[in-house]
């Protein structure tokens, strides 16, 4: 039977295993799209327009948010980014669910529009303050004044745990990525997810009257 896709946002301080869980899952059903946000910004080397940034001129991008045509978008370092509603509107009509790696402000902005009935948000903790600071610093990719600047921000983020539908404590990476994939499969089955549910019921009541 036919689905509706879902629209599954990740959340987390720098650090909690946001990244990881999210490629995990990825890996674990690969029919997960992942959405590809759109800049302003130049591209940098590598980068492929469409696959990893949409990347369009400032005027374009405010013609979009003027029209309703951004699920969510912010202002960040003198550019602008943002997801497309159009893609996202269409996977999930076509039974695909979409993945976001975003901030509390941008989950907020998508809980808050027509979408919001296919939202699944889920926010992910770390164990605690100290191993916080310590992933950081193992990853060696950031240095101390970076580091002190991400660790000041991650209790902005996780002071909005509380607005998500589900909230893992990433304290073991194989257990937290199980409980994501029963997350995910649970909430595949809810009924809004499942269009086609109405005609079986309503099948079933023909078979029914027809052989009272």
């Amino acid at each position: 039977m036919a689905r509706r896709g879902l629209l599954i946002i990740l959340s987390s301080p720098s650090g909690a295993g946001k990244s990881t869980l999210a490629r995990r899952l990825m890996e674990w059903d690969p029919t997960i799209r992942f959405s590809v946000s759109a800049t302003t910004r130049e591209p940098r080397a590598g980068e492929r327009d469409g696959l990893d940034y949409r990347f369009i001129d400032v005027p374009s991008f405010k013609h979009m948010v003027a029209e309703g045509e951004m699920l969510e978008h912010a202002h960040v370092f003198g550019n602008f980014y943002g997801s497309p509603k159009a893609p996202v509107q269409e996977a999930i009509e076509a039974g695909s669910d979409v993945l976001f790696d975003i901030d509390w402000q941008g989950a907020q902005q998508i809980t808050n529009s027509s979408l919001a009935p296919h939202v699944l948000s889920i926010f992910v903790l770390p164990p605690s303050i100290g191993e916080l600071r310590r992933r950081l610093i193992a990853r060696a990719s950031d240095d101390d004044a970076t580091i002190a600047r991400r660790m000041t921000k991650s209790w902005d983020e996780i002071s909005h745990w509380d607005s998500y539908d589900y909230v893992l404590v990433n304290d073991d990476l194989d257990q937290t990525a199980a409980k994501l994939f029963n997350i995910v499969t649970a909430e595949r089955l809810r009924r809004p997810q499942q269009p086609q549910l109405v005609d079986h019921v309503r099948k079933l009541q023909m078979e029914f009257e027809e052989t009272a």
